[in-house]
C-alpha cells in the first residue's frame, strides 16, 4: 500500500495562480488529486490512472500562438471533466467550439443565473437561482461545441456554465476553487464524489499507515538525519519517520538564537522528553548574531542564515556519522511551485525553507514524507500523530525567525526585548480567545527610536509594530479588526513591561499590496 490511493483526481495546470486552491479544495472533499503542467501530465495521467480530470485556469489566450493545450486522449478517455475558466476555453476550442476576445471581460465578483439542471448542482442549485460566482477573464467561448448546453449565464459570459452530461464534461468560466465563489467548494465536491463517484475516504489516518509502510521499505536498516527548524512540518515529518523506523532517525536542531520566547526549550522538551526520539541540540546563537553584526539588507541576512545552519548541519552529521537518507519537512506547495506551466521555474523557494543543496554535498538520498500534503493537512496529520494542539495550531514562524521582523541590525539585545513584546502580545490575543480566528501574529521591532515621557523622565526608545492577518492560504492575507481597547491594552503592556520600547503601533495593511512579513 502506498500513500497515493488508487481513486484520484488529476488536476492539469495550465498556469493559473490558484492552481493549488482546486487541490484543496478537492482534498476538502476526501479525495486525493495530484496537480501537473500540461505539458507533463501525460505521464502524471499513466502513473495514476485518474478516475477523473480538472483543468485549471491560467493567464493565456487560446488565440496565441503556441498557447497550451489539452493532451487530446484526455477528452477521448471517457473520464469525468470539470473544466475551469482557461481550462473551459481550450475544452471548447479542441472540442470545435469557437472562443473569442470577449466584448465585456470580467474581473471580480459576478452573479449567474441558473438556467438548466445539471449534475453538478446535485442538492445545490435549482433552475432560477441566482448565485454569486468571482470570474477572471479576458476572452469567452463563444460558440459551443456540439453535445453542450448552457445551464448557467452571466451578463459578461452567457456560457458561464456549459456541459455535456452524456459525457460529463463541465465547464465553467469562473472560478469555484476561490473563496469569492462561496458554493465553489461544494460545486467540486460534487464533481468529485457524485459525478466521478469517488467515496471521499481519503482520510489522516489512511494516510499515517500508508505512509508508515512507504517510509520502513524506502529506508529499510538505513539511518535517517532530520534537520529541525523547530516548526510543524519538519517536527511532523520527523515524529511520523520516528513511528516508522524509531532509533534508525536522529534528529538535530540548530538553535539559531532567533526563535519566540520558550519555543527552544518547547522543542527539544517535545522531542527528548515526550517522544523519546534521538536529539542533537546545537546552540549556534553566538555563530548566528555575530555573523548578523552590522547586516541590514534582507535578503544578506536570510542567505546568511541559510548557509550557517547549512554548514552548522553539515558537521553534526558528520559527527553523528554513518547516515544514508536526509529527512525534510517538504510540502506539496514546494513541489508544485517549483516548476511552472512552462516548464521553468516559476517561484524561488528561499534557501532558509528546505536544506537546500544538502542531500548532493551529503551524498544522502532524500526522505520527504509530506511532499504530498498541504499545511492545513501537516496540522491534521500532527493531530493524528498526538502532538498537542498548541504546538500544531502555532501560527506560521519564518526560517529566519526573529531576523526579519527586526528591520535593519540584528542583535542579542534587541532578540530579546522583541521577545518580550511577542510574548505579550500573543499571551493577549490567546487571552482574547483570538488565536484561532488569526492565520498570523506577530511584533515587529522598528528601526525607529521615538521621544516618550515616562514619569518624570524623558524616553527615546524603539518603537514596536504589531501585525496580524486572516487569510485562508496565505496567498492574500486581510488586517485582523481588533478593536481599540484590545490594542491599547495591548500597547499598555509592552509600554510598561519591555524596557526599550515607548511606542507601539498597529499595522494596517493588507496584502497585496504589503506582504504580510516586515522583510
Amino acid at each position: 500500500m502506498t500513500a497515493t490511493p488508487t481513486d484520484c483526481i488529476l488536476i492539469v495546470d495550465f498556469g493559473s495562480q490558484v492552481t493549488q486552491l482546486i487541490a484543496r479544495r478537492v482534498r476538502e472533499a476526501g479525495v486525493y488529486c495530484e496537480i501537473a503542467p500540461f505539458q507533463s501530465a501525460e505521464a502524471a495521467f499513466d502513473r495514476l490512472a485518474p478516475s477523473g480530470l480538472i483543468f485549471s485556469g491560467g493567464p493565456a489566450s487560446i488565440m496565441d500562438d503556441g498557447s497550451p493545450r489539452a493532451p487530446q486522449r484526455f477528452l477521448e478517455a471517457g473520464l469525468p471533466i470539470m473544466a475551469i475558466c482557461y481550462g473551459q476555453q481550450t475544452l471548447a476550442h479542441q472540442l470545435g467550439g469557437i472562443v473569442a476576445p470577449s466584448t465585456s471581460r470580467e474581473f471580480g465578483r459576478a452573479f449567474i443565473d441558473v438556467v438548466a439542471d445539471s449534475a453538478l448542482f446535485d442538492g445545490l442549485w435549482k433552475i432560477g437561482d441566482t448565485h454569486q460566482v468571482w470570474m477572471s477573464h479576458g476572452d469567452r467561448v463563444e460558440a459551443l461545441p456540439d453535445g453542450f448546453s448552457i445551464v448557467a449565464r452571466s451578463e459578461g459570459a452567457p456560457f458561464a456554465i456549459a456541459t455535456d452530461e452524456a459525457r460529463r464534461f463541465y465547464s465553467m468560466m469562473f472560478h469555484p476553487e476561490v473563496v469569492h465563489t462561496p458554493d465553489g467548494g461544494k460545486l467540486i465536491a460534487n464533481f468529485v464524489r457524485h459525478v466521478c463517484g469517488l467515496g471521499g475516504d481519503w482520510t489522516m489516518g489512511a494516510f499515517r499507515a500508508a505512509k508508515i509502510n512507504e517510509i520502513r521499505a524506502q529506508v529499510g536498516t538505513g539511518k535517517v538525519i532530520c534537520g529541525l527548524s523547530g516548526g510543524v512540518d519538519s517536527s511532523v515529518a520527523a515524529v511520523l519517520i520516528h513511528e516508522a523506523i524509531g532509533d534508525q532517525l536522529t534528529c538535530v536542531y540548530v538553535d539559531h538564537g532567533l526563535m519566540r520566547a520558550g519555543e527552544s526549550e518547547q522543542v527539544v522538551s517535545l522531542f527528548r522528553n515526550h517522544y523519546n526520539i534521538p536529539l542533537v541540540h546545537v546552540n549556534a546563537e553566538a555563530l548566528f548574531l555575530g555573523g548578523l553584526a552590522g547586516v541590514t539588507d534582507p535578503e544578506a541576512k536570510r542567505k546568511f542564515i541559510g548557509k550557517t545552519f547549512i554548514e552548522v548541519f553539515e558537521e553534526e552529521a558528520r559527527k553523528i556519522g554513518g547516515a544514508d537518507f536526509l529527512a525534510q519537512g517538504t510540502l506539496y506547495p514546494d513541489v508544485i511551485e517549483s516548476v511552472s506551466f512552462t516548464g521553468g521555474p516559476s517561484v524561488t523557494i528561499k534557501s532558509h525553507h528546505n536544506v537546500g543543496g544538502l542531500p548532493e554535498r551529503m551524498n544522502m538520498k532524500l526522505v520527504e514524507p509530506l511532499r504530498e500534503l498541504f499545511k492545513d493537512e501537516v496540522r491534521v496529520l500532527g493531530r493524528e500523530l498526538g502532538l498537542t494542539e498548541a504546538f500544531v495550531g502555532r501560527h506560521p514562524f519564518p526560517g529566519p525567525g526573529l531576523a526579519i521582523r527586526i528591520p535593519g541590525e540584528v542583535t542579542k539585545e534587541r532578540c530579546d526585548i522583541l521577545r518580550k513584546a511577542d510574548a505579550i502580545y500573543l499571551e493577549e490575543i490567546r487571552n482574547a480567545g483570538l488565536y484561532d480566528a488569526i492565520w498570523q501574529a506577530f511584533a515587529v521591532l522598528l528601526p525607529v527610536r521615538t521621544v516618550g515621557v515616562m514619569g518624570d523622565h524623558r524616553t527615546y526608545d524603539s518603537v514596536c509594530g504589531l501585525r496580524a492577518v486572516t487569510s485562508v492560504d496565505g496567498m492574500t492575507a486581510d488586517v485582523y479588526p481588533f478593536d481599540g481597547a484590545f490594542l491599547a491594552r495591548v500597547a499598555t503592556r509592552i509600554v510598561n513591561e519591555v524596557a526599550g520600547i515607548n511606542r507601539v503601533v498597529y499595522d494596517y495593511t493588507s496584502k497585496p499590496p504589503g506582504t504580510i512579513e516586515w522583510e
